[in-house]
């Protein structure tokens, strides 16, 4: 391709057999620049404690000799020559075979590592709701006849709007297994478990129970937001059983209580629960009228948790259900082979700001994500805090927590990160409180039209366009450093005349980050534009005909 190169091994044999090992090496031009994601949990040199991990973890810039040898690195990561060149090493079409881990050695090289199949499990982790590796077999897929393997793919540009804009990942997949997604409906979530089930003013205990839901779903309904989530809590804990409802919730009033109001009920479950018992549940819910599931806690990408992907793809299409896998790793294209797929984790996303340190620097990650993470596919980042941070006024805080940077960050981020199936995490009490905001946040579609990069710079700054219809969408962002970007205009057509709706940051959003300045331009009368970003900051733009 243009914008990179790709490899993959194909089998044309019809017997089955059983693959110890496969030889990965990426052979790298000098002791240069390189970004990775370390895998976050385990010892040093003790491959097997990082297998389990959730594939969360902000980036690390170093040589490449000052890598550590004894931690696995995941995908994507990058790495970048002296004369400019970036090249971004990820995976796609990643069915029944484990993904690629690398890690750096003393001759200026990355080895591939894969984790060897699960020969004996138990039931553990979180609630009970994981399977928890106790024996592997030595080797690391068994194949069962003919296949190709996976995709191994570099993403080379000198260019960093070009390398953000890469779509190799999706392109390499396979092409999508189902014959009709006219069912399939993205959309915006109100998401429960981010901002703690908190309603205030209201004349009723929140929690998980009816009245909390009937509130979000009635938030929902005003604000024109698709789906409501029943996070972790709706079933009963520690029994791995989703038949099993908690008794403060009545799923079948609540689902008719939506649906008259035009939302539909996403149901969260852990990885065993929805494994042992897959289609029952699926068929039970489907006929209930939940329109999806988000499957959470899986935790490996061995050959054993690669498959499970797919086989839970494959059956919530058959049942017509969306499917949100959170607690996995990167996407590789499962997106393009089943389109209900909406949305993935494997990302440091906003849910980690209810317990970080001080220490972690959200601000600096975000500005590395479009580039890294987000060429494998969409993330469920889980955007749109309402409670903003600097950085000295930032803590972490489970129940009311923040984000780092500004409140126009929070708005850009519908718009620079990909996300079909896209959370709103805070309150309905925030939200109605913040009523310019949370209109344009719901105004924001969540599947585009085109796209384009308009500034980028790895780690510091990221502006996109995206459009829908006629209507664009440009966000931008920034690491803590403030910035003044002149964003122009000049591709959209007849730009001068159109009418422009803007958010940028406030005069004291240095101080007070919630601080924003909205404003509306009946006509642009120009084909650019600057704006200035605080630091953290961001700001957006629509662009719509008068």
């Amino acid at each position: 391709y243009d914008d990179g190169i790709a490899y993959r091994f194909v089998n044309g044999n019809d017997k089955e057999f059983k693959i110890l090992d496969e030889h990965v090496e990426y052979s790298l031009s000098g002791d240069e620049k390189v970004i990775v994601p370390y895998v976050a949990r385990g010892s040093d040199g003790d491959f097997e404690s990082q297998f389990f991990n959730s594939f969360e973890n902000t980036y690390t810039e170093c040589n490449v000799s000052a890598i550590n040898p004894g931690r696995l690195i995941f995908l994507p990561m990058m790495y970048e020559t002296s004369n400019g060149i970036k090249v971004c090493i990820t995976e796609s079409d990643l069915e029944n075979y484990p993904g690629l881990y690398l890690m750096g050695n003393s001759n200026c090289s990355l080895k591939g590592i894969h984790a060897p199949c699960p020969k004996r499990v138990e039931q553990g982790g979180h609630n009970r709701l994981q399977m928890l590796v106790r024996e592997r077999e030595d080797f690391i897929a068994s194949i069962d006849g003919k296949r190709s393997f996976p995709w191994r793919i570099a993403v080379v540009y000198d260019d960093a709007c070009n390398i953000a804009a890469s779509n190799l990942s999706y392109l390499l997949a396979s092409p999508s297994r189902l014959s009709d997604i006219s069912w399939v409906k993205p959309g915006k979530v109100a998401w429960d478990w981010w901002n703690a089930w908190n309603l205030d003013g209201v004349d009723f205990e929140t929690g998980v129970n009816n009245d909390t839901y009937k509130a979000y779903i009635d938030f929902a309904s005003k604000y024109g937001i698709e789906y409501v989530i029943l996070d972790e809590g709706w079933a009963v804990n520690l029994e791995a059983d989703l038949m099993k409802v908690v008794k403060e919730i009545d799923l079948k009033s609540i689902i008719a209580y939506a649906s008259s109001r035009n939302v539909g009920i996403i149901l969260w479950a852990g990885y065993h629960a929805f494994n042992r018992d897959m289609e029952n549940v699926c068929r039970h819910y489907s006929e209930m009228g939940i329109k999806g599931f988000k499957v959470d806690f899986m935790d490996r990408d061995d050959q054993d948790m690669t498959s499970f992907n797919y086989r839970a793809a494959a059956m919530c299409a058959k049942y017509k259900l969306l499917l949100d896998l959170h607690g996995t790793s990167k996407p590789a294209g499962l997106n393009r082979t089943y389109p209900n797929v909406l949305n993935f984790e494997g990302v440091h996303g906003l849910e980690q700001m209810k317990w970080s340190s001080v220490n972690v620097d959200q601000v600096k990650y975000d500005v590395f994500l479009p580039f890294l993470r987000q060429l494998s596919g969409p993330m469920d980042y889980t955007q749109g805090a309402m409670r903003n941070a600097t950085r000295t006024n930032y803590y972490p805080c489970n129940n009311e927590p923040m984000s780092q940077g500004t409140r126009c960050r929070q708005l850009a981020l519908y718009i620079v990160f990909d996300s079909p199936f896209n959370m709103l995490c805070d309150t309905p009490s925030n939200y109605m409180r913040e009523q310019e905001c949370t209109e344009f946040i719901s105004s924001v579609p969540t599947f585009w039209d085109e796209t384009k990069i308009l500034k980028a710079e790895v780690g510091k700054c990221i502006v996109t366009a995206r459009r829908k219809g006629n209507i664009w969408y440009i966000g931008g962002i920034n690491d803590w450093n403030p910035a003044e970007l002149d964003i122009d205009l000049s591709f959209i057509e007849d730009v001068d005349n159109k009418s422009v709706e803007m958010f940028i940051d406030g005069i004291n959003s240095h101080r007070i980050a919630r601080d924003y300045r909205k404003s509306m331009l009946g006509r642009l009368g120009k084909s650019s534009i600057k704006v200035k970003l605080a630091p953290g900051g961001g700001f957006v733009m629509k662009i719509f005909n008068k």
